[in-house]
């Protein structure tokens, strides 16, 4: 019987995250991961600390970057990889108004620092934005395919990963321990996305799940290097490439890209570009979002060495690396959750 501290159910960003926090107080555990939630894989990989649309701030934005920034910094330089991309994100103006709301909003509490005050002129050719745009400061895209298809390998070289889908029935749980076949641990997390609504200790929680396709372009006329908002993102990933989001479908729970959203992102970006482009490919993926848009971290009602860290909705860059410090306190160290995480709101009591 192998003996660890942790197994962890997922190998997204939130189960990335929750294992740094393990490896750096030299905890043992093994990661159960089947590539089958593809959320993460399929993310721009944004980090905003500002909602473009309303211009209002994100929920615990500047305590979340000061986490996710070194963080991130962390596993570049374990992994000998590059992951942190620093991208100015530009707000496409399309009225007067529009710029007089930003400088409104560049006042308030929580967007002082986010929001420069300067409006700048657009000078490229390709893009129709004749209010010019508003900068939003801190911002930056992390590679997120790049982070798990090297943290996978990482693990496995490490004997960590167990690459296949894990089976709820083959859990037992006895005298406060848990057995899982031939693995012994004293914890379980489950960060398996939107895969959790499956998850028969806690599929009672109201993960919603949010589809959401992006395409990819080639446009070598455009030439941007900063994420252009508008109607879409348009996020530069080099070689004249630029990654195209997102849709939001509330019915469709498949991986299965569709004309549909091809066609509405194409709308969206011919009333921005001027230019030519050709779209290279198209991707789907189901966001794990929760009804109060807060994440589910805390422990079974029942089990209490039972775990759960999910629903990071569409800002799972900049989140995940904050939420997971606070299940690592609350396990280790007994510091209480914040309420507006705790699935503690939600106190219907699982089955399970």
């Amino acid at each position: 019987m192998k003996q660890v501290d942790y197994i962890i159910v997922g190998c997204g960003l939130a189960g990335i995250a929750f294992c740094e926090e393990l490896k750096e107080t030299n905890k043992s555990f093994v990661v159960f991961d089947n590539n089958s939630q593809q959320s993460s894989t399929v993310a721009g990989g944004l980090y905003n600390p500002v909602v473009l649309k309303r211009f209002t701030s994100v929920w615990k934005s500047r305590e979340q970057l000061d986490i996710a920034i070194p963080f991130y910094n962390n596993i570049e330089k374990r992994l000998h990889i590059k992951l942190d991309y620093k991208l100015p994100v530009y707000r496409l103006f399309n009225s007067i108004e529009e710029q007089n709301n930003w400088f409104t909003a560049s006042d308030r509490k929580g967007l002082t620092g986010f929001l420069s005050t300067d409006i700048i002129p657009n000078t490229n050719s390709s893009i129709d934005a004749s209010y010019g745009f508003g900068e939003v400061l801190e911002t930056g895209r992390v590679d997120t395919t790049k982070l798990i298809d090297a943290y996978r390998n990482d693990l496995k070289k490490d004997q960590q990963l167990i690459s296949e889908a894990f089976n709820y029935d083959a859990l037992t749980i006895q005298n406060g321990k848990l057995i899982y076949k031939d693995i012994e641990a004293k914890y379980i997390v489950f960060s398996e996305g939107f895969g959790l609504k499956n998850n028969p200790y806690f599929n009672h929680l109201p993960l919603k799940g949010t589809k959401g396709e992006l395409l990819t372009i080639h446009a070598p006329s455009l030439k941007i290097d900063f994420v252009l908002k508008s109607s879409v993102f348009l996020i530069p990933i080099g070689e004249d490439l630029y990654r195209i989001g997102a849709t939001y479908e509330w019915t469709d729970k498949t991986n299965t890209i569709t004309e549909v959203a091809r066609e509405e992102l194409l709308t969206k970006l011919k009333s921005i570009l001027k230019c030519d482009f050709t779209v290279v490919n198209q991707v789907a993926g189901i966001r794990p979002t929760v009804i109060d848009r807060r994440p589910l971290v805390g422990a079974h009602q029942l089990h209490k060495n039972v775990f759960v860290l999910n629903g990071l909705g569409t800002r799972g860059v900049m989140i995940a690396p904050y939420v997971a410090k606070q299940l690592y306190n609350y396990i280790e160290n007994n510091e209480a959750l914040e309420k507006e995480i705790d699935i503690s709101r939600f106190d219907k009591v699982s089955t399970s």
